[in-house]
Order: structure tokens, then sequence, then C-alpha cells
């Protein structure tokens, strides 16, 4: 790894601007794939990481992408295997609650006997991921550097930095978030809007085995969802109104834990906080595009979705097995990578893709957080088709896990 350069100007073929999971995984699979990459991150090396008890649910097309990079080993003995969904209308019903459950044995078998996907610590994820970009010797990272601004033209993009050094790049990942600065410099919208949700979120332990199962529970407020950790443990996520679930994390413990356990303890049995809760606003933002001249947006800066299945950083890693693919593809027959024609592929491949899922989930919060007395028959009718007839469960499974023919190269 290069940390610095010498000169004020360096040219490069990609330059990927944030340094969070998808970028920092598509600095290290560009390198290797040849290409000479410069990542930029905003974070200070010699700043403690803020704290994030955030936990991710790595399906099993994402986790062989994180394979590539190398992070497996790393992350041993952090993850916990994720070996079922379970979904439960928890709404009030004549003939009990109706539920679905995917499991491995609805997905094609795996070389490597991978389940449905991995649960993984966020913090564990970002220190893996820099431990192998460190020592990746022809990658070049600029840390402690913040863009400012670029000028894009048919040939090259030209990058500004905060402390006054500049990069020209063929091509311009925007990895920085959700407010992205490269996504405003290339004049890309956004459509979205508020949910008038949060969700408040914390690791707990829990009084009875939760066997690998991913579990959700609608009610007419909103989702409830455990998610599996090591020691058994989870990390639950509950939706509520916005100012409720802030006002949730900031309650004492004991009371935190009564609330929790008044509610649903029949559904998760009784639990302890193990770790400090949070809460966050949700939103929906779309961009109207992924691509402008020389640049292209991937993760949060391309697409904020609803997070009721967990599909977030799946859909940002899809976004870096795509480009990884485009950009390879190109190269072997001629083509520049940062091209209109090359970037028009990339669009093409995971706009709707990522559109799609941002309507499924909207699609399903709605149907589901109610009590309605026309739409609970048919929900339950779904859910049981769904659990009953194998196709369309198979082919649930395979979605919601990330294994199709269909997905990049890295991720089959």
């Amino acid at each position: 790894m290069t940390e610095i350069s010498d000169s004020s100007s360096l040219k490069v073929e990609l330059a990927i601007i944030g340094a969070g999971p998808v970028g920092t995984s598509l600095a290290i699979l560009a390198t290797r794939a040849g290409f000479a990459t410069l990542l930029v991150d905003a974070r200070d090396p010699d700043a403690a990481p803020p704290q994030d008890t955030r936990n991710f649910a790595i399906v099993r097309g994402s986790w062989r992408l994180l394979g590539a990079t190398g992070v497996h080993q790393a992350l041993a003995g952090q993850t916990e295997p994720l070996l079922g969904l379970e979904a439960t209308d928890g709404g009030r019903h004549w003939f009990g609650a109706p539920s679905v459950l995917f499991d491995t044995v609805d997905l094609p078998e795996d070389d490597q006997g991978e389940p449905l996907g991995q649960m993984v610590p966020a913090a564990a994820l970002q220190a893996a991921l820099d431990t192998v970009a460190a020592d990746e010797p022809n990658l070049t990272w600029w840390r402690n550097t913040r863009f400012a601004g670029l000028t894009t033209g048919p040939a090259h993009a030209l990058i500004n930095m905060e402390d006054g050094r500049t990069v020209t790049a063929g091509l311009v990942a925007a990895c920085d978030g959700v407010n992205s600065g490269v996504r405003k410099a290339l004049g890309i919208t956004t459509e979205g809007r508020a949910y008038g949700k949060s969700v408040f979120a914390a690791d707990v332990k829990l009084s009875r085995p939760h066997e690998g199962l991913a579990r959700q529970l609608f009610t007419p407020e909103g989702p409830f969802a455990t998610l599996p950790l090591p020691g058994n443990r989870a990390n639950l996520a509950w939706y509520m109104k916005t100012g409720a679930a802030e006002a949730m994390a900031k309650q004492p413990v004991e009371a935190i834990e009564a609330e929790l356990n008044a509610r649903f303890s029949n559904f998760a049995g009784p639990v302890t906080l193990d770790g400090p809760p949070l809460a966050y606003p949700l939103h929906l933002k779309l961009a109207t595009r992924l691509v402008a001249q020389r640049g292209a947006l991937l993760g949060d800066a391309a697409h904020r979705i609803n997070p009721l299945a967990g599909q977030g950083l799946n859909l940002g890693f899809k976004d870096v097995g795509a480009l990884i693919d485009v950009m390879t593809e190109s190269r072997s027959v001629g083509l520049d990578p940062g091209s209109d024609t090359s970037l028009q592929r990339y669009q093409q491949w995971r706009r709707f893709d990522a559109a799609t899922a941002a309507m499924f989930m909207d699609v399903v919060d709605r149907a589901f957080s109610n009590d309605n007395a026309i739409l609970k028959p048919l929900r339950g009718l779904a859910l049981t088709a769904a659990s009953r007839i194998g196709p369309i469960r198979r082919a649930m499974a395979r979605q919601a896990s990330a294994d199709q023919p269909s997905l990049p190269s890295l991720m089959r």
C-alpha cells in the first residue's frame, strides 16, 4: 500500500472516494484486477474509531465477494452463520399467525458449504477490510483526506482534495455515503422521502437458543426483528414512529428491557441488553441515475432503501461486483473502462435491481404494518403460499441470499 504520494498530482485509472465497506472492498478488488487505484479516506488513522454497534446480515453472494478480498480469515470467530430467515405476521388472525421460513436447504448446494449468509459486526468488518487494504502493495491510500470537488471531461476527471492535492482519474467511484459530495459534484439528483419511522436497535442476550435464525415479526405498528449473533446473542431492530425510537434509546436500561419483554417476550423470549442502544430515522433516497461523465455511484451514494430485509449493504456489494466486471470486460475488448459506453452497461445492470428492491421493501412495509381487515387474509395467503409452494420459496430464498446466475462473477 502507498500511504501518501510525494507528488501534488497523481494519475490513476480508478479513484474511489469513501472508504467504508463498499469503497474499501472495491479498492482491494480493483487493485488485484490490475487497475491503478486510489482510495480516498476521510478518516484520521490516529483517531480512535467511533463506536459502531451495528451488525450486518451479509448474504451468501456478498460473503463470496468478501472472500475474494481475503477478509474471511480476519473475521474468524467474529461472525455467526445465518441458517434461516423467518417472517411472521403478528396481526390478529382467526387461525394463528401465518409465517414462512427460508433456510439453507432452499438454496443450491455451495461448494464451501456456505449457509444463507453471515452476521458480521460492522466494526469488525471495517477493521478486517482496512487490514487487507493496508497489505495491498499496489493500492494508493490517501488517509485523513477529504474530497473537495471535481471537473470531468471526455478523457478523464480531475479531482481536488481539501489539502490541495489533485488526482487525474479515468473513473471516479462515489462510495461516500447517502449525502455524497461526489454525487452532487457530478450533478446527479436524488428522489425519495422520509418514512416517518425510526429504528430502535440494540444487541441483546437471549434466554433461548436462536438456532441461527433471523426472525421478523410484523406488527401493526411496524416490524420487530432479531438477528443471530455469537454467544446466543441477537441484534434486534424495532421499527417505531420517528421520535419514539429516539426516546426509547435514551431510557434507562431497566426501562428498555421491561418494555421489550412486555411487548415481545412471546416472540423472542426474555432478553437483556448487551451494549448501548441506538436509534436512527429511515429515509428512502435513490439517485436518478447511477453514472455521469467519468463517474459512477455505488452503495448508499446510489441508493438508501428501507433496511427491512437487511439488503442495503448487500446492494452495495452487488454494485462493487458489477463495476469490477464491467471494467474488466471493457479492458479485455480494448474499451476505456471509464467511457460512457462502459458506464452505461453498469447503470443498466444495477439501476433496475436497486429500484426493484426499494419498491419491494416499501410494499412489504406498507402491506404488513397495519391491522387492515382486507389486507390481513391476503398477506396471510401470500405467506402460506411462500411457505408451502417449493418453487416460490426457493426463488425467494435465492433472491434474499444473492445466490443467482445473473449476479456479478465474484458473487457466484
